[in-house]
């Protein structure tokens, strides 16, 4: 069973930064996909970066390309989002996501991933 605990939201002004973190337990995070999905209220649960198990390829959502960065550690068996020039619409939960099965094409979709965090509060005020 894999669980995933985040940590690193907070309350931060437009063009700031912040780094949330995802410990893994259960797996380790080079044999395991790993996401981020932020969630704005009212709004549906959206795609925001992915690392892929094999070969630690990254994809992004175009809305955060150029200012997130999705990274792991092995050593440490994290995962990490590098969040600069933060936007107030930014500002959601955000949850890490992780499965253990290759996957591709299905990478961006919420329903791909079978492990969730209990997510982490990400505040931006303008």
């Amino acid at each position: 069973q894999v669980q995933l605990v985040e940590s690193g939201g907070g309350l931060v002004k437009t063009g700031g930064s912040l780094r949330l973190s995802c410990v893994v337990s259960g797996s380790t995070v080079s044999r395991t996909t790993i996401a981020w999905f932020r969630q704005a209220p009212g709004n549906e649960r959206e795609f925001v970066a992915a690392i892929r198990r094999n070969g630690g390829y990254t994809y992004y959502a175009d809305s955060v390309k150029g200012r997130f960065t999705i990274s792991r550690d092995n050593t440490k068996n994290t995962a990490s989002l590098q969040m600069d020039i933060l936007m107030p619409e930014d500002t959601a939960e955000y949850y890490c996501a992780a499965t253990t099965t290759e996957i591709l094409s299905t990478i961006r979709r919420v329903s791909a991933y079978n492990y969730w965090g209990q997510g982490t509060r990400v505040t931006v005020s303008s």
